[in-house]
């Protein structure tokens, strides 16, 4: 499996769209120290751009390296190699190498800005870790879509559905439900709804980490006792190793029961 994980790494790195991606989280970082003098701003603004980006990025990359490596991968599968290790490999491979190019690419303009010596460091590098989360997470998400269709277009649909249900749709029916349900005590189903998305958990960890919660209203002064706690912290990052692994885990069993 390292084989071929370092395989899948460095024909990624290669590739002119790791180059894209990196470039633009590279501009993107100098273009906002450029803009706001204060670094806590630029973690905020770079927080609405990376919690909606980083999932689709990862999605897509996911489904289109399976696809396109279709040809090499049947290759593969007639060498004595386990069916498993190649599919885990090529998933780390492409979730390492974007992690490495949004940590990179976003490290280095606020490492030269002087990030080292500012009160800001902590949210950033929250900020960095919970994007590299959502790139393993949506990544082993598409890569078991890619394997559960053969079909490119019904592959590539389902993605998209995907990322736009965790990161549109299920805030628009979780919103709703709390208006519904008003007159019910409701602080145990924010908690547990919230958890139940990568997307809004590392949201919420993040705007916590600013100390902005006050903009979330009651709920978020619910989310600051849960999750302002280091028991709450410590479980937030449990959940998120937990959505790594369980996709992690279905991609293993669906490539080991699959028939090529």
């Amino acid at each position: 499996m390292l084989k071929i994980l370092k395989y899948s790494f460095y024909d990624l790195m290669r590739s002119r769209w790791s180059y894209v991606y990196f470039l633009f989280y590279l501009l993107l970082g100098i273009v906002l120290l450029f803009l706001n003098n204060d670094l806590s701003k630029a973690v905020i603004t770079l927080m609405n751009v990376i919690i909606i980006l980083v999932p689709l990025i990862g999605t897509i990359f996911g489904v289109m390296y399976y696809y396109n490596s279709r040809e090499f991968t049947e290759l593969l599968l007639a060498q004595p190699v386990k069916r498993s290790s190649i599919f885990l490999g090529q998933y780390f491979g492409v979730a390492t190498s974007l992690s490495m190019s949004l940590v990179i690419g976003l490290g280095m303009p606020f490492v030269f800005y002087g990030i080292f010596n500012s009160n800001a460091i902590w949210d950033f590098s929250l900020l960095l870790v919970t994007g590299a989360f959502l790139t393993f997470i949506f990544t082993a998400l598409a890569f078991v879509i890619a394997l559960s269709n053969e079909n490119k277009i019904k592959g590539f649909g389902y993605a998209i559905l995907l990322w736009l249900f965790m990161a549109v749709i299920y805030d628009g029916i979780f919103l709703m439900s709390l208006l519904y349900f008003e007159d019910y005590p409701l602080d145990k189903f924010s908690l547990i709804a919230t958890m139940l998305n990568p997307v809004d958990l590392s949201r919420v960890l993040i705007l916590l980490k600013l100390d902005i919660s006050a903009l979330l209203g009651y709920t978020g002064a619910v989310f600051q006792k849960f999750f302002g706690t280091s028991f709450g912290l410590i479980l937030s990052f449990v959940m998120l190793i937990i959505w790594v692994v369980v996709p992690t885990f279905f991609i293993w069993r669906i490539a080991k029961r699959k028939d090529f």
